[in-house]
């Protein structure tokens, strides 16, 4: 090791010029301040490589965002798939749910993806306020997604973690070419020492066709840890429309589990039923996290 091998080197040569002047206390008093600049180091370097040891928390493993930021100079990339059982129209397939975060500091992130969905419509991801709403025959469409997310507040005593997320997305491809505007809210807290209970709200804008209106989208989730790498959760959610020439909300039962595979690497498995008849049938997605 680098630092071995030159600590070594300056003690001999003190040791050397210690031994000229037949003065063993000052040797030993150089050597042990060696020691205690070694040790200095290592405790440092110890401390700088567990930081980068914290586990990941993706976006993409509830509809629920998380309350944490990917941290100053980290990257994120995040990716999964949907299957939406749609009722009265087409299945959809969701992919890649490709977003990747940015630390830009330790509370601030910029955020950017890219998503294809091909179907009836509708979308479960944490992503979106709600995506797209049933609509009769199949439709293809792309989306460029941007924005950022704020860190707010830490967890202290009854204080809730808390963040923001402002995003928007820009129709790449299909038959839609209007912007839309995402606002959520999330905050939560670490419970019995290592549950989390998160919950949301999100505004966004929508349009079908010549109809412009507003959907709003609360949820809550509980994430529970089974083993040090494995957690599982329970979540509820809705998607409500307002404004609309005929308003709908969707509302879901979401469980799922999730295996990291290491610190900065999770994978993930979400299935979901409809609770109502604007709901889907039923959902499943399969998705992963890398943080580097």
């Amino acid at each position: 090791m680098p630092a071995d091998w030159l600590r070594s080197l300056i003690l001999l040569a003190m040791l050397s010029v210690s031994g000229a002047m037949e003065c063993p206390l000052l040797a030993q008093s150089l050597e042990d301040a060696l020691e205690d600049l070694e040790s200095s180091w290592l405790t440092r370097a110890e401390r700088e490589a567990g930081s980068d040891d914290e586990e990941i928390e993706t976006d993409r493993d509830s509809f629920t965002f998380a309350t944490t930021t990917v941290g100053a100079g980290r990257v994120m990339v995040e990716s999964a798939y949907s299957f939406i059982d749609n009722r009265d129209v087409p299945d959809s397939h969701i992919y890649p749910e490709l977003i990747t975060r940015i630390g830009l500091t330790k509370r601030l992130e910029l955020r950017l993806g890219w998503n294809y969905e091909a179907g009836g419509g509708g979308d479960v991801s944490s992503a979106d306020a709600g995506g797209d709403l049933e609509e009769p025959g199949v439709n293809e469409e792309a989306q460029l997604l941007y924005g950022f997310k704020y860190a707010l507040t830490e967890q202290a005593d009854w204080l809730p973690a808390s963040a923001l997320v402002l995003q928007g997305t820009t129709p790449t491809a299909g038959p839609e070419n209007v912007s839309r505007f995402l606002l959520g809210y999330v905050f939560g807290w670490t419970i019995f020492d290592d549950w989390k209970l998160d919950s949301s709200l999100r505004y966004g804008t929508a349009v079908e066709e010549a109809d412009h209106f507003n959907q709003w989208a609360p949820s809550i989730v509980l994430k529970v840890p089974v083993t040090k790498r494995v957690n599982v959760h329970g979540e509820y959610f809705g998607i409500f429309t307002d404004g609309r020439e005929n308003n709908t909300n969707s509302q879901y039962f979401s469980p799922g589990v999730h295996y990291l595979l290491t610190p900065n690497c999770e994978i993930g498995v979400r299935v979901g039923w409809g609770l109502n008849h604007d709901a889907a049938e039923s959902f499943s997605n399969v998705g992963c996290g890398l943080v580097f």
